[in-house]
């Protein structure tokens, strides 16, 4: 269970502290702010701001900002905090100084009021502006100062960290290069259709599970994710035994280490270093411990989340541990219930190269129950989903249009957060069936202005069943703002899948060309 790491990397942990000891021996106690509180950043309008940083104990703290000053003093450990009151979009840029009684003054420039984002997940929000299509143009027109852009860095914690090694940027073609494309996209279309500065953080990481971007108290919050917590308090409990037996090694290593120093002899190999189990990119807690948890205090508007692909073999469970994310994320940051938009699955070819080697095995169907999961979340107030079965490519888990990601997941903000009236935002999602004779007739939720074939063909992906279970192959036709599904085969059903496949890129959408999310009317 415990990994013992190289010496390499050993290096890369500890040789950063040693820096760190002799720069707190040599340099004054200055005033230190977090990287997230910066030059170039924006500040969420219209909430109350927090400013906070570390000093000497005891020291006094003055913060200038706009025409509003605050104070505070540093505690016991040099931690200070105040609150400015909320301020609304439109002057600016501003400066902040920050002033403390035995230090020099920080001066930050160029900072704006506006909409905060959190932009999270796995590769496909991590995936950069020039891996998209047609990257050239899009990069080259990406000229917007008023949007600004944080990159967190990948990081790993078994604790809670205070800070993040990140800066602002204002956006431009040289910066926007190796950002998130979602994110840009997402925040380009609320800066264009608010006018308002958008700041937009990115803290992602390929490949990653769900679980490491999610704090303890999102785990606590849902009761079928206990077995999580029982699991992390066990490791947490056998670490600790066996750094029992590990430290009395490591003591008698450093008295030798000094022993050989000050007689000038050689220094013996250090014993290596046990790491605790959650030292791993997967492991509950870790990421949010190390690329969120330092961003908590900067108040935010929302989230926009795209993960998943590693949770595929979940089930409907992933809806829980999606339910304790934003549990937890909300609990943490205390803004209240802020909107969670976040990115449904697209279809991609897990093994099989065509649809007619295509079978009836539980493979083919572990996709389908996550996009059914992310459905589930919808259950969960404040949160949107944008539907990507049309913008596929079943041969890279990674389809380079991200453009369409981005503006899908912004219609859900300007209509749900921002109040635009009369927004088609989603595509259709089912709603109910009734049975007529030897058709079942289903109805939506998010017509828009009526349903389409989004590619002028015959309806495809919809199967239907009797009591016997076995699905075949259906006919299809819209009436008004339902569909009527039917197969001369099947004389008597009762149940309708639609897109149930990781293969299936149906094409039923509505008039504004946002695509159907897959679902069923059974739970066999």
């Amino acid at each position: 269970m415990y990994s013992k790491i190289c010496r390499e990397h050993l290096k890369s942990i500890f040789l950063p502290l040693f820096g760190i000891f002799l720069l707190a021996a040599t340099l004054s106690a200055d005033i230190r702010l977090p990287a997230v509180i910066g030059s170039h950043m924006v500040i969420q309008q219209d909430i109350p701001i927090k400013i906070w940083g570390w000093a000497e104990p005891g020291e006094g703290i003055s913060v200038i900002f706009s025409d509003q000053r605050a104070q505070a003093s540093a505690d016991s450990d040099g931690l200070w905090e105040l609150q400015l009151k909320a301020m609304k979009a439109g002057k600016g840029p501003y400066r902040m100084t920050i002033t403390g009684t035995q230090s020099p003054p920080v001066h930050l420039d160029d900072i704006l009021l506006g909409e905060v984002w959190i932009c999270s997940g796995q590769s496909n929000m991590e995936w950069q502006m020039w891996k998209t299509h047609s990257p050239i143009p899009e990069i080259q027109r990406a000229d917007f100062p008023r949007i600004r852009l944080f990159h967190v860095p990948r990081k790993v914690s078994t604790y809670p960290l205070e800070d993040v090694e990140a800066e602002w940027k204002v956006c431009a073609p040289q910066t926007i290069r190796d950002f998130s494309a979602v994110a840009y996209y997402f925040g380009r279309e609320l800066h264009k259709k608010l006018d308002v500065p958008v700041g937009l953080i990115s803290t992602r990481w390929g490949g990653t599970r769900i679980e490491p971007w999610t704090p303890i108290a999102g785990f606590q919050s849902v009761p079928e994710l206990q077995d999580i917590l029982e699991e992390m308090q066990s490791e947490d409990e056998e670490y600790r035994n066996e750094m029992k037996k590990h430290l009395p090694e490591q003591k008698n290593w450093l008295k030798t280490a000094e022993s050989a120093l000050s007689g000038g002899k050689k220094i013996p190999p250090q014993p290596e270093i046990l790491l605790h189990p959650r030292y791993d990119p997967q492991a509950p807690t870790a990421l949010y411990n190390a690329m969120v948890h330092p961003l908590i205090g900067f108040a935010i508007k929302g989230a926009i989340w795209y993960q998943g692909e590693a949770n595929r073999n979940d089930g409907l469970i992933y809806a829980k541990k999606m339910e304790a994310l934003i549990n937890g994320w909300r609990s943490v940051w205390e803004v209240g219930d802020f909107p969670f938009y976040f990115v449904q699955l697209a279809p991609y070819n897990y093994g099989y190269l065509l649809e007619e080697e295509a079978s009836d095995t539980l493979d083919f169907y572990r996709l389908p129950l996550i996009w059914e999961a992310q459905s589930n979340v919808l259950k969960i107030p404040n949160t949107g989903m944008a539907v990507t079965t049309d913008i596929a490519n079943l041969y890279d888990i990674h389809p380079r249009n991200k453009k369409d990601v981005g503006l899908r997941l912004s219609l859900w903000a300007l209509a749900k957060t921002y109040g635009k009236k009369d927004l088609v935002y989603s595509g259709p999602l089912y709603k109910s069936m009734t049975v007529e004779g030897n058709k079942i007739r289903i109805r939506f939720q998010h017509v828009g202005n009526g349903l389409i074939s989004l590619d002028d063909q015959p309806l495809t992906w919809f199967t239907i069943a009797s009591r016997d279970r076995t699905f075949y192959k259906a006919r299809v036709e819209i009436s008004g703002d339902t569909v009527l599904v039917w197969s001369e085969i099947v004389s008597e059903p009762v149940a309708v899948r639609f897109g149930w496949h990781q293969l299936a890129t149906p094409n039923l959408g509505n008039k504004e060309g946002l695509p159907a999310s897959p679902f069923r009317t059974d739970r066999w």
